[in-house]
């Protein structure tokens, strides 16, 4: 069983009972469980769903294992013959999580919705009647 999720602006795929790389998460301390919330994909062996953008009623729950960091990339900068050259390294962080369990939860569905009663009375008016204007002429002596 499997699901991708999107965090973060990332899309990650996520087994159950299995490890897995985040983007670093500095709210959650080691031992802590969260829950992902924007499933775009889900696949338990029986269906295969997929979201519009998200599913809905579907969460999975994961455990944090710990906080690390990456391999160092270098990045070097150079320009042809100015004797130019820049050498940058750079580690990026990230938290390891293990997916406990993928649930399903649905939606209570009413029977039937309820009636909206309209007032079919016409002699009953919502504007006020405008007053008469009196128009007054002078006259000339």
């Amino acid at each position: 069983m499997y699901a991708i999720v999107d965090y973060k602006g990332k899309q990650i795929l996520l087994e159950e009972g299995k490890k897995a790389r985040v983007p670093f998460l500095k709210d959650a301390k080691s031992g802590s469980t969260i829950t992902f919330e924007n499933v775009l994909f889900l696949d338990n062996g029986k269906q295969k769903k997929s979201g519009n953008p998200f599913l809905k009623d579907v969460n999975l729950k994961a455990k944090v294992l710990s906080h690390e960091k990456d391999s160092k990339i270098m990045v070097f900068k150079q320009k042809r013959r100015k004797g130019h050259q820049k050498k940058n390294g750079y580690r990026d962080n990230f938290t390891m999580i293990q997916i406990d369990k993928l649930s399903t939860s649905k939606a209570k569905k009413s029977a039937k919705p309820k009636a909206v009663k309209k007032s079919t009375n016409k002699t009953e008016s919502k504007t006020k009647p405008k007053a008469k204007k009196t128009s007054t002429t002078k006259t000339k002596k």
